[in-house]
């Protein structure tokens, strides 16, 4: 194994029928970096990142994650992956208090310590007084700031957050980018999916970009500009470029202009 490399990915593939929903990408995230999987919604990046977990099996292509294969390794990857689902995956009926306790005991960590840690992070997320409240009352964001604590109290090497940020407020938001910039420093790396061009362009240090299960871009921001033409253009206008919306944005912007103007 390279131990510079916590995931390599190459020639992936995943039908669902006629579907391609990942049509052959390969990609590598690197130790200590944020690398960002890009796209519109549907584009794949949900279904990489099932795949790199092993909670799907791939029709083609090669997979490890911390040099072990998801297909034969799910046990040990999860052991030293944090993961965060789009939609918060937890249990609704503990509070997060009892969450943490549980997570402690299957991860046989020292129950002190994690309670320690994990009082520490939710007040840092402004989310202590929901500490022994049913999960299931929260709101969408408060869900979100539990299952993102849940996915780093065992010191995970590596971090898997699909659209972690959903739901969370400005300082939240704020907080958790600090967090992430504590796992880096401390050796971990992150995948980090999302649709959001600003978040991958603040977080990122390289970004790949999907588009109809294809990477169609890949690389820090500058490599990206160069890739889609556009030397000096914002994140936006390569992922549009790059995801072949950029004429279609244009059509649209032009007929709200030409109606605006009609309707003056």
């Amino acid at each position: 194994m390279d131990n510079n490399m916590m995931v390599s990915v190459r020639n992936l593939k995943k039908y669902f029928g006629d579907v391609k929903a990942v049509d052959g990408i390969s990609f590598d995230v690197k130790k200590g970096e944020v690398f960002g999987l890009l796209g519109p919604n549907g584009a794949g990046k949900t279904t990489t990142i099932k795949l790199l977990l092993g909670l799907l099996e791939p029709n083609d292509g090669e997979i490890t994650v911390i040099g072990m294969n998801p297909e034969k390794e799910e046990v040990e990857i999860k052991r030293r992956v944090g993961y965060v689902s789009e939609e918060p995956l937890i249990f609704k009926s503990l509070t997060p208090k009892d969450l943490f306790s549980f997570i402690a005991s299957i991860r046989q960590l020292d129950e002190e310590e994690v309670s320690a840690k994990a009082q520490e992070y939710m007040d840092s997320l402004g989310a202590s007084d929901y500490y022994e409240q049913l999960i299931a009352t929260l709101s969408h964001g408060n869900k979100q700031k539990v299952q993102i604590i849940a996915a780093i109290l065992h010191d995970p090497d590596l971090l898997i957050l699909d659209e972690p940020l959903a739901g969370l407020d400005a300082k939240s938001v704020k907080v958790v980018k600090e967090i992430l910039d504590i796992h880096i420093e401390n050796g971990g790396s992150v995948l980090f999916s999302t649709h959001i061009m600003e978040i991958a362009q603040q977080l990122c240090n390289r970004i790949g970009i999907i588009n109809k299960g294809k990477m169609v871009g890949i690389g820090t921001i500058e490599e990206l500009r160069q890739q889609a033409n556009k030397l000096g253009a914002n994140l936006e206008d390569v992922f549009l470029r790059l995801t072949e919306q950029d004429t279609s944005v244009i059509e649209i912007v032009q007929k709200l202009r030409k109606s605006f103007k009609n309707g003056k």
